[in-house]
């Protein structure tokens, strides 16, 4: 993290954040409140989460389960009604860990994955939600299912698996224009009558809530850059 982003107060970034959120509801004619912020806090410590916790931010979103299992516990108990979404890729062996440590799962992004959920929930008697990843890019390096094989892909989660899917999820291609992979998902999801649509970071989240989405990930516009993250 440079000098600069240490000088930077996450509480004042994110009133501006969330201002931006209001002007850009009220521009796309969207209901007041409709978008809910997630405050992106991977690599980032307690010291620099806890000034956005006092004024009342309770939605925050982790890249790693092990780092969400080392920071949360202890803010949790001083924050209690404090939802952690996992928005980073998911590994099988990680998976019993995220079903106790998440509220939700952005990141269900192959069958594989979906079927360890489903498990490990039925074995712990614990429902929850999900956003199934969408690659509207189709990159090769970026994890996620293809477009043209996310309806079957959906339709496996909820009937097969009775996962509770409450949405999708996507990352635009860094060079590419996100207007075209958010009218994607919109539309991707419209069809299959879900309502969530967790789209736009701290680049282009103005440009999502004009496309329907209704959650945002955004972090370096609150919390500064990011430091490396520590190794495992």
């Amino acid at each position: 993290m440079s000098s600069q982003d240490d000088q930077l107060n996450p509480a004042a970034q994110l009133a501006e954040v969330r201002t931006t959120i209001e002007r850009a509801e009220r521009d796309a004619n969207r209901t007041p409140g409709s978008v809910a912020l997630v405050a992106v806090s991977k690599n980032h410590d307690e010291q620099r989460i806890r000034p956005v916790l006092e004024v009342g931010q309770r939605l925050f979103g982790e890249n790693r389960v092990q780092e969400a299992e080392q920071k949360w516990p202890a803010l949790r108990q001083d924050y209690p009604q404090t939802v952690v979404h996992l928005i980073g890729p998911l590994q099988s062996n990680k998976v019993k860990n995220a079903v106790a440590t998440f509220d939700v799962i952005e990141s269900v992004d192959r069958e594989k994955i979906a079927r360890a959920l489903a498990k490990e929930m039925d074995r712990v008697g614990k429902r929850l939600p999900v956003f199934i990843q969408i690659n509207t890019g189709e990159e090769a390096q970026k994890a996620g299912i293809a477009p043209r094989e996310a309806d079957a892909f959906i339709q496996l989660c909820r009937e097969e698996l009775g996962l509770e899917v409450r949405g999708l999820m996507c990352i635009p291609p860094a060079d590419e224009e996100p207007s075209l992979h958010f009218a994607l998902l919109t539309k991707i999801a419209a069809r299959n009558a879900l309502k969530g649509l967790s789209m736009g970071m701290s680049g282009d989240y103005e440009t999502a809530i004009q496309f329907g989405a209704t959650h945002v990930r955004v972090g370096t516009a609150i919390f500064g850059s990011r430091p490396k993250p520590v190794s495992a």
